[in-house]
């Protein structure tokens, strides 16, 4: 593909006017002017939004795979205490929508509306006139176009993460949110794990001092199942890596990461480089089972470095091909305290030189701090979410909770509009910078400037 043409399916065509017209090799100067061009477009009007309350949430869900499935589990107890119904679902195969409706049978009486039969059934579902929010579960191709087509049929959205991967769905999600007066959320579950909680919540009591630095990371061997016939009905993820190089999955490490820093909250991503290995792991693997596509355009490690205003620093990898336990890293370097994930561990400082050291807390010490700093709203749910420990270890059900929860009583969201294209806007930016031997990149400003008066964060809050 051509550098123009390779942009473009990045940016979107009217990002590249800027860019004389037959130009192949432009400078910098005008590639940035480029990825900044639309930020003049758009005010952080979402900023606190909040809209009436919905005493019983009417939801419509979208894609009823691997994860549409889970969710369904997520809304048991909502369902049972009156907070939410789920009112439609839409798949396009038979097989997973009689396994959603026998699943919502267990918990609720009323049958849902079904959508199914072709590739646009979905559109009849976002345009049922009793739905108050839709969920969407579907590949990643489709969040940006039914995340917008949701909103212009006046309900509210929440995706599956990324919730878009070309800058242009990014701004364009944020300009059809803004027009619509609705919420669009990306549900990126990790922000709600336990140890992410615990983390924050130290870092806003002031535990962890300044921080200067953050580490996070998708390090998942998904081999087995990229290569799987059905487990991605049609393959759809692997093609991802057949076309594509950067950092795909960015959300699940920047997610927490973003709250710890305060992003959009006080500071701001300026910039980013990013620099992809050569890809060998998973050609590897797909030439031991005989896979039909034995090339791969995706490096098997990602690193992608990331700079704020406030000049704190961050680090996301990316690596779904090597064999190695999971891990997000989870790291948060502060000036009194740091702390490093999988396994969890702490370090805090000794306030004399002679208490400076080089060793975690040992687990007694560990213990308390965990107990003592326990974030409220895990000390909350922490018993239900016990009960959907299918939802990713329990923190799928807090997730779909605060969420309910929040459009019941007529609350900010945790997650806005910005945080999530924010989130997601460093995929694209990431293959630019991968495809121009690292250079360095913006990092488009979505909010309007608002998020320099923004301060707190709506995920500390406690709610009933």
């Amino acid at each position: 593909m051509k550098r123009k043409e390779f942009l473009q399916s990045l940016l979107g065509s009217s990002a590249l006017l800027s860019i004389p017209k037959g130009s192949s090799n432009f400078s910098s100067v005008e590639l940035s002017e480029a990825i900044t061009a639309q930020s003049k477009y758009t005010n952080g009007s979402m900023y606190g939004y909040s809209g009436e309350p919905i005493p019983k949430v009417k939801v419509g869900i979208i894609g009823l795979g691997n994860r549409g499935q889970t969710l369904i589990q997520m809304f048991t107890w909502l369902v049972q205490k009156g907070h939410a119904e789920i009112r439609a679902i839409c798949d396009i195969q038979d097989v997973k929508i009689q396994k959603a409706k026998e699943s919502i049978a267990t918990f609720q009486s009323n049958k849902p509306q079904i959508y199914t039969g072709n590739l646009e059934s979905w559109k009849k579902l976002a345009a049922q006139d009793d739905l108050d929010l839709i969920l969407i579960a579907a590949p990643w191709r489709y969040h940006a176009p039914m995340s917008i087509y949701g909103m212009q049929q006046g309900k509210h959205v929440a995706s599956e993460v990324p919730i878009a991967y070309s800058l242009e769905e990014c701004w364009q999600i944020v300009e059809v949110a803004e027009n619509t007066r609705r919420h669009c959320i990306m549900i990126e579950n990790c922000c709600y794990n336990g140890e992410e909680l615990f983390v924050l919540n130290m870092i806003e009591q002031g535990v962890f001092g300044d921080v200067t630095h953050a580490e996070g990371a998708y390090l998942h061997d998904l081999r087995a199942l990229l290569l799987d016939d059905d487990y991605y009905q049609g393959q759809w993820r692997i093609q991802h890596h057949v076309t594509r190089d950067g950092n795909f999955y960015t959300t699940h490490g920047l997610g927490p990461i973003a709250f710890y820093l305060g992003i959009g909250r006080g500071d701001a991503f300026t910039h980013l480089t990013s620099m992809s290995s050569r890809e060998h792991n998973l050609s590897h693997a797909a030439r031991q089972v005989d896979f039909p596509q034995q090339s791969f355009k995706c490096g098997d490690m990602n690193n992608t470095l990331m700079k704020t205003h406030k000049g704190k620093t961050v680090l996301l990898q990316f690596d779904v091909h090597t064999g190695r336990p999971y891990s997000r890293i989870n790291k948060v370097v502060g000036t009194k305290a740091v702390h490093d994930g999988y396994p969890s561990r702490l370090y805090i400082e000794g306030d004399k030189p002679e208490f400076w050291g080089h060793k975690w807390l040992d687990q007694d010490n560990y213990t308390s701090y965990r107990k003592q700093y326990e974030h409220p709203i895990y000390k909350k749910l922490k018993k239900l979410s016990q009960e959907f420990k299918q939802g990713h270890g329990g923190m799928d059900f807090v997730m779909i909770y605060r969420l309910i929860r929040c459009l019941n009583l007529g609350l900010p969201l945790d997650i806005n509009v910005y945080d999530g294209v924010l989130w997601s806007a460093v995929t694209p930016l990431s293959e630019i910078s991968v495809a121009s031997q690292s250079m360095s990149v913006p990092v488009p400003d979505f909010t309007g400037g608002k998020w320099k008066e923004k301060e707190g964060l709506e995920i500390m809050r406690e709610i009933g």
